[in-house]
């Protein structure tokens, strides 16, 4: 579940970042959730 939103949220942050030129901090602000969410993933492995 972590994984696939960490896959949304980075897309999410691509898709900002590139194709509307937002460089604000809530747009990075996606990628630091997207990094968190994998972080999670892996730690908590298949207990889930």
């Amino acid at each position: 579940m972590f994984l696939i939103l960490a896959l949304v949220l980075v897309l999410l942050w691509i898709g900002g970042f590139m194709m509307f030129h937002v460089a604000g901090f809530l747009i990075h602000l996606l990628l630091i959730l997207a990094v968190v969410s994998i972080i999670f993933h892996f730690l908590r492995g298949r207990s889930a």
